[in-house]
């Protein structure tokens, strides 16, 4: 007998139009990615309103390292959306919970993990950054306070990527919609009502990542039921194809923070107005272009369950779709970004450093998304058609090779504005040849499976 419960887990990306899929489901991620991004710039808003630039700096050096945390928590969740979706395309819904129950607890174990092993280590990370006195001594506090909370960071995640999976882009978006109206409320009450400053804006993070896991919960269990507790056996079954993609996918997320990373410690040498500028920046990037990263997301679910059907021509087309959103959301950014570069300064306090990092950033530098987009759509077909290698290669091959000599030679000729610069003419190389790779994969994979069926 057909129960709601099961009627409610279906492959609706096999069917319909692929670009109302990549629309809805870009346009459900990116209200919950946006305002996350929102209220995380709001936030250092906040702390840039205290008026000590050490603040600022802190969280541009915490935000640095707790990004690469992270980019792990979202390698995992490409793991958990993907082999979630593959099951689900396929048919076989007991698989789907048994591949959901057993990623969540992964991504739980592992995320505790990370925290005994990184947190004696934040004080020496941080110096490395080029953190010191005491800038040093409030980073370090902030990353201590917030570090332990990453075993809520990933659950919440993987809640949010499993939700994608099943098609629940409305309630997907709850998720992350649920924890940055969180921090929208406590981080004032915390900053300046109990008088905590940069501990309160560290709490607060703390209690809306709990907020995030108990939405995410409610939806997955009460609302789909897509969730069965793994056994040893299922756990065992489960690893393989977890780590084949997660750990490709960890990989390849934590380029991005470690380029960032490079240019941090670039911008130190100019001091810590510079950093409170590239800050700035490291807020304005996702909520600009909060729609690429949920694009990334979008796109998964969509190519994993038509991977499992074998509809490698609606695969073909969702990519075309995504490149043309990706193109439009890029322009209409850059130009919004050009036209308000200085109320955005004004806005956090930039003194002339820390605005000519801000402001060439909006002039020049945003357009690169361009081919940032195109990676990201590119590493998301990688990640579910099962060609995880060649997104963790891109992605290296951009966060050192299109970042480390670009960002050297544009800060020993023309300051933070070289190093700027620099950030953003990498990526167009990978960009392109990112895109080129991955139909040149899906070519390959659909004449594979044409010969298999004798067409």
């Amino acid at each position: 007998m057909t129960t709601p419960a099961t009627r409610s887990v279906t492959a609706k990306f096999v069917t319909g139009s692929t670009l109302r899929h990549v629309i809805n489901m870009t346009a459900a991620s990116s209200i919950g990615l946006i305002a996350i991004f929102v209220v995380d710039a709001l936030n250092l808003f906040y702390i840039a309103r205290l008026g000590h630039i050490e603040l600022a700096a802190a969280v541009g050096y915490a935000g640095t390292l707790l990004f690469f945390t992270t980019s792990v928590a979202i390698g995992f969740s490409i793991a958990a959306s993907a082999i979630t979706a593959r099951a689900l395309g396929a048919g076989n819904m007991a698989l789907a919970k048994k591949r959901a129950g057993a990623s969540l607890c992964i991504m739980g174990a592992a995320s505790l993990l990370m925290t005994v092993v990184l947190f004696p280590a934040l004080g020496w990370l941080l110096a490395g950054l080029g953190a010191s006195g005491e800038t040093l001594a409030l980073a370090l506090r902030f990353s201590q306070i917030v570090l332990p909370s990453l075993v809520l960071l990933g659950v919440g995640m993987g809640l949010s990527a499993l939700l994608r999976a099943l098609g629940d882009g409305k309630r997907s978006m709850y998720v992350t919609l649920g924890a940055a109206l969180a921090t929208a409320v406590l981080d004032p009450l915390f900053i300046f009502g109990l008088g905590l400053e940069l501990d309160g804006a560290a709490i607060a993070n703390v209690l809306a990542r709990g907020v995030m896991v108990a939405v995410g919960l409610t939806a997955l269990i009460r609302r789909h039921h897509l969730f069965a507790w793994p056994s040893k056996a299922d756990l065992r079954d489960a690893l393989p194809a977890f780590f084949a993609i997660g750990v490709p996918a960890i990989l390849t997320q934590v380029a991005t923070p470690f380029g960032n990373a490079v240019i941090t410690k670039a911008m130190a040498g100019y001091g810590d107005d510079a950093v409170a500028g590239w800050a700035v920046v490291t807020r304005l990037i996702p909520v600009a272009f909060g729609v690429l990263f949920a694009l990334s997301g979008a796109v998964g679910p969509i190519i994993g369950q038509n991977l499992g059907a074998k509809r490698f021509d609606r695969i073909g087309q969702t990519m075309r779709d995504a490149l043309w959103v990706t193109l439009i959301s890029v322009t209409a950014a850059w130009a919004l970004l050009a036209l308000f570069h200085n109320p955005l300064g004004n806005m956090f306090n930039a003194n002339a450093q820390a605005r000519e990092v801000i402001d060439f950033f909006c002039f020049f530098v945003a357009g690169s998304f361009l081919f940032n987009g195109a990676l990201f759509v590119a590493n998301a077909a990688f990640n579910n058609l099962g060609y995880a290698f060649y997104s963790t290669a891109l992605n290296w091959g951009r966060a050192t090779l299109g970042v480390i000599p670009f960002v050297w030679l544009g800060s020993h000729w023309y300051g933070v504005k070289g190093i700027m610069a620099g950030y953003g003419l990498g990526v167009m190389i990978f960009g392109v040849v990112g895109i080129w790779l991955c139909f040149r994969v899906l070519n390959q994979l659909a004449q594979k499976n044409a010969g298999k069926h004798g067409v």
